[in-house]
């Protein structure tokens, strides 16, 4: 997905601007991504704007070969899901104990 100015005008490099986000996705889906952007030397938010792009474009994203990397990255990872579960997905929740507040947060402030 490496991109050089010297190949042509529709090669050339663009310039935006990205910002930090906390975007919560399945664990395993994660790993499988994660694991994919290694076998690509590219970083994960690389990976997913360029499946995003794609997607975007009605095109597909992947090679054969990367396809099969899937496969065997999902196999690894243990991820049956597929894309007829992507509007059935809910998280499990945890009962969650209160904490005791820190000292710090009861701490009063002199002025």
């Amino acid at each position: 997905m490496s991109r050089t100015a010297a190949s042509g005008p529709s090669e050339q490099k663009i310039l935006v601007e990205r910002v930090q986000t906390g975007v919560r996705l399945e664990k395993r889906l994660l790993k499988v991504l994660k694991g994919l952007a290694e076998y690509h030397d590219m970083t994960l938010g690389d990976l997913l704007e360029g499946i995003v792009l794609h997607a975007f474009d009605g095109r597909h994203p992947f090679s054969a070969e990367t396809r099969q990397r899937i496969v065997d990255l999902k196999r690894i990872y243990k991820l049956d899901l597929d894309s007829s579960a992507s509007h059935r997905l809910m998280e499990s929740v945890e009962e969650t104990k209160s904490r005791p507040k820190s000292k710090r947060s009861t701490r009063r402030i002199k002025r």
